[in-house]
């Protein structure tokens, strides 16, 4: 029995694949692709929230293996934007469908409100969200932030993950 130690300096050696980087489109500011935040019993990680519009008839999809607190708070997103359609311009035919990319992985809590909120307006105005900005904050049907918890553990994910800005409730 030979016993190793792998180290994220051999492990491309041991295991033939190189270590783990941040994917390219990761580091390109995309339409309907926001970096959230979240707080998990492991500590913070960065969550992905991607929305995408297309022709149909107001249908609303959510997927990712959401629990019902996020389920909820996308819908409390969804209609904070659509009670702002007229000014934001927007046509009610649409379908509209937002994932949180990791489908295995279980998601839940309020705080990816602003960036469902972002990730909706994003894709319904066309307007790329910069990659190095991460964001937490739970929002209600009035477009209101409110606090969040686990903020230590949502900055250092946001640092390791080498986010420029973050933006969190003010309280």
């Amino acid at each position: 029995v030979k016993r190793i130690s792998i180290t994220a300096e051999n492990v491309e050696g041991y295991l033939g694949t190189p270590r783990y980087t941040r994917d390219e489109a990761a580091k390109t500011d995309l339409v309907g692709v926001v970096n959230g935040l979240a707080y998990t019993g492991v500590g913070g990680v960065l969550l992905n929230v991607e929305t995408v519009i297309m022709p149909g008839k107001g249908n609303v999809a959510t997927t990712g293996k959401i629990g019902e607190v996020m389920s909820e708070s996308a819908k409390a997103a969804l209609s904070y934007v659509r009670s702002r359609a007229a000014a934001l311009g927007l046509k009610p035919d649409i379908d509209i469908h937002t994932h949180f990319p990791e489908g295995a992985t279980p998601k839940d809590g309020p705080s990816a409100g602003t960036a469902i909120t972002t990730s909706l307006v994003s894709a319904l105005l066309g307007i790329p969200v910069r990659h190095d900005v991460a964001m937490t904050g739970e929002v209600t049907l009035r477009g209101r932030v409110l606090p969040i918890g686990g903020l230590r553990e949502k900055l250092l994910a946001a640092s390791r993950a080498e986010m420029a800005t973050v933006i969190i409730p003010r309280d």
